[in-house]
């Protein structure tokens, strides 16, 4: 029995733009395989925007089915990953209106962040979840900015992409996080002295 030729794919071969094609051309497995290379990134950004796994598994799957059903729209110039971010980055922000809408809070997700801790010792745990905690402090604004820029180390440019805002104002709001991150990871120092 021959398998069709979209049956033969080696997805570490193909591009993102490649496999969007075959997606467009009537192989679905393509956008498992896209979803496969972009969801580890999607949830840990949405995690660390939202502080809860659950939402940000919520958020990523809504930003998924967004990006499929909107795949012709797609330009391969662009990118797919800061396009599929895009999306997300809007997710992010209508559910982050939503809850604050009902309840202002700042609590990360505990599964999270022992999920996050792989492995170290008792000090690297702590300041890691003392880092998240801070970093869950910052505004959603420099958050974004912050989490875009040095977790998933986008440029500024690709920055501007997905969240529409200049790269001028992305670099004030990464330098006014770092800032902000020290100032409050400076507080946790004073309080264990």
């Amino acid at each position: 029995m021959t398998l069709p030729a979209f049956a033969r794919v080696d997805a570490g071969s193909m591009t993102d733009a490649m496999l969007v094609r075959r997606v467009l051309d009537g192989d679905p497995r393509a956008f498992t395989m896209l979803v496969d290379r972009h969801l580890q990134p999607c949830l840990r950004f949405a995690t660390r925007m939202l502080g809860s796994r659950h939402d940000a598994e919520d958020v990523t799957q809504e930003a998924l089915l967004r990006a499929y059903r909107a795949l012709a729209a797609y330009d391969p110039a662009g990118g797919f990953r800061t396009w599929l971010f895009a999306i997300l980055v809007n997710r992010c922000r209508t559910s982050l209106l939503q809850r604050s809408r009902y309840v202002r809070r700042v609590v990360t997700d505990e599964d999270m962040m022992h999920n996050a801790v792989s492995g170290d010792d008792a000090g690297s745990t702590e300041l890691r979840i003392e880092i998240e905690r801070a970093v869950a402090m910052l505004d959603s604004d420099q958050r974004e900015a912050f989490l875009l820029k040095h977790v998933e180390q986008l440029g500024y440019e690709e920055m501007a992409a997905v969240t529409g805002a200049g790269v001028s104002a992305l670099k004030m709001r990464v330098k006014r996080a770092c800032e902000r991150l020290r100032d409050l990871l400076g507080e946790v120092n004073d309080v264990r002295s």
